[in-house]
């Protein structure tokens, strides 16, 4: 998870929401990302869909069954959809989200018996530092309104 976080730090340094994931198999991170909507103009440049592009790459396979994915916040319906389509085994997250997030607070996605697949899901992991984190540039943000 700290180097979600790190991917986060990248995030806020580029001006966008800090939000980071990696995607870690066997032990070894196999791919990075982190928000780049504001940036690219990209309303799907999510930390978890940009993650989960490199490690299909990488990988050369669109099914990622053995791997961990690491997320300072919260996924998205989007993401948590993805994230089932990839077949991932296990989802980590830092911080809930409570307007958006898709995988414990507003719907449970990667839980669904309904789905094809579903996926583990562990929460709370440096919980207030990606809280902070996100609550900080939130703040600076309004400053500026």
């Amino acid at each position: 998870m700290r180097a979600a976080v790190r991917e986060a730090e990248k995030a806020l340094a580029k001006g966008d929401i800090p939000v980071g994931c990696v995607i870690v198999q066997d032990g070894k991170i196999i791919a990075r990302g982190h928000n780049l909507r504001e940036i690219k103009n990209d309303p799907a440049g999510h930390a978890e869909i940009i993650a989960l592009r490199k490690a299909g790459h990488k990988l050369q396979s669109w099914r990622l069954n053995e791997a961990e994915v690491f997320i300072t916040c919260e996924p998205c319906a989007m993401c948590a959809g993805a994230l089932v389509l990839a077949r991932v085994r296990r989802v980590v997250y830092g911080c809930p989200d409570l307007k958006a997030g898709a995988v414990e607070t507003l719907f449970a996605i990667g839980r669904d018996s309904r789905l094809n697949h579903q996926f583990e899901v562990k929460s709370g992991v440096l919980e207030k530092e990606c809280q902070e984190q996100l609550s900080r540039f939130f703040k600076k943000l309004r400053a500026k309104l």
